[in-house]
């Protein structure tokens, strides 16, 4: 008995370390297909990029040179300059692909990606009715963000685990059944592991009810604080119509932030550019390289405007840019009364931009802290404990308020000095943050 166990026990650890071992590659390609492609790309559905599905096959087909869809992969505007059929891909779609310098020159991941994307069934076919991975890929796509559940690393363990203490158990048994027997004493051989388990639990039932309330508070615990990673969009960036290079406006020409986001000084919104104020500049500048030329092609198209002759032929054609910062209905968020009254730096939310190439996204706070002058924060960015730790030490004034010169702040400190032994508390730490002012009520976020 000893030995068929311990076959048993060998068999099924081996079956579940070739199992994990193959999910596990699989797994990277779907992670990878998550983190990189699924903002614009589903396996069976066109979105803002096309469906992936055969994607390899389609190529080969159309008479790609040989290696070009792991260059597309990595660098599209590389791969269309050096290979016709993909530069005819590139004009399929109106908005371009992000470029991933990450994954040049990484063939295995890049086939990953598609490996994974190949073995997910078409929801369309009713043999595949309920979805399964292709759906929720194509959810993803469509800009909702999935949730990935428990890892199967943690399950795969969770398994070996539970093999290993059967194993032990079984042995222990049989130890324990030899001992008994070499001791004249009765062997019970139908005693089964739930009936065995039940009688060690309530020998211990102290320490099994202590160990069982732990095990309880820790599971409630981690549900509350995985429900904080819900709607957390750090590192978010869709594509869009066109790449538009900051680190050549903000920070080669050094164009102040709100020339263009001008709406930030005096409203609400910071606002997305007219195509004018584009225009303002590209009237005289169109590009020095054929990359270049090409996107700024697009702003002419946009404008209705013939750079050949000069004029606008009032034929305009909208870009249709994709919104990276989103927050929920019931959040106020108000530019000009944090630029303005606030005095914060666009970097302190959005990142320095100067030195950023890609188009704009969602800034992780890990890389916000890296920025000099940025207040330190913790949480992640967009959530409301990023908020409000920003108001508790991001500070208004380092001294009294009539310092700022401006009637909005001389009104609050007047206000103040009614009020001197408050006003004193205030300055303690010689500083006037927004959370002394108020800026932790609930009502001046939430409508």
């Amino acid at each position: 008995m000893f030995r068929s166990i311990k076959q048993w026990c060998i068999g099924a650890l081996s079956t579940v370390f070739v199992v994990g071992a193959f999910d596990s590659f699989a797994q990277d390609g779907g992670a990878l297909f998550k983190a990189k492609c699924a903002t614009c790309h589903a396996p069976h559905k066109d979105g803002t990029g096309p469906k992936l599905f055969k994607v390899r096959d389609k190529w080969i087909a159309g008479g790609a040179k040989e290696g070009s869809i792991y260059q597309w992969v990595a660098n599209w505007n590389a791969a269309a300059a050096s290979d016709p059929y993909a530069k005819q891909v590139s004009g399929v779609k109106s908005t371009a692909m992000n470029t991933f310098p990450d994954l040049a020159g990484k063939q295995k991941d890049i086939d990953a990606i598609f490996d994974w994307v190949d073995e997910q069934p078409d929801p369309s076919d009713p043999a595949n009715a309920g979805g399964g991975d292709a759906a929720s890929a194509g959810g993803a796509a469509t800009g909702e963000v999935e949730e990935d559940g428990l890892s199967w690393v943690w399950i795969l363990m969770g398994v070996v685990f539970i093999v290993i203490i059967m194993a032990v158990g079984g042995v222990r048994r049989q130890l324990k059944n030899a001992t008994r027997e070499n001791e004249g004493q009765a062997v019970n051989e139908d005693l089964s592991f739930g009936q065995e388990f039940k009688a060690w639990a309530w020998k211990y039932k102290r320490y099994v009810g202590l160990g069982g309330l732990v095990i309880t508070l820790s599971l409630i615990v981690s549900l509350f604080l995985s429900l904080y990673s819900i709607g957390v969009l750090e590192d978010y960036q869709p594509s869009q119509p066109i790449e538009f290079p900051h680190d050549i406006h903000a920070g080669k020409n050094g164009i102040d932030c709100k020339y263009c986001h001008n709406s930030a000084i005096d409203g609400k919104t910071a606002g997305i550019p007219t195509v004018n104020v584009c225009m303002n500049c590209h009237k005289q500048i169109n590009g020095n390289t054929p990359e270049q030329q090409e996107k700024i092609a697009k702003i002419y198209a946009a404008a209705g405007y013939d750079p050949s002759t000069q004029k606008y032929s009032g034929k305009t054609k909208e870009i249709i840019w994709n919104k990276v910062h989103v927050l929920p209905d019931h959040v106020y968020f108000n530019h000009q009364q944090h630029v303005v009254a606030g005095q914060v730096d666009c970097k302190q939310c959005h990142g320095d931009m100067t030195k950023m190439n890609e188009t704009a996204k969602v800034q992780p706070v890990s890389e916000l802290n890296k920025i000099e002058g940025n207040v330190p924060l913790t949480k992640a960015t967009l959530t409301m404990g990023w908020c409000i730790e920003c108001h508790a030490e991001k500070e208004i004034s380092s001294g009294s308020l009539d310092s700022k010169g401006s009637n909005y702040y001389n009104e609050i400190h007047n206000r103040l000095l009614k009020d001197k032994k408050l006003y004193n508390k205030f300055l303690e730490d010689k500083k006037v943050t927004v959370k002394e002012l108020g800026g932790w009520e609930c009502a001046k976020c939430h409508y």
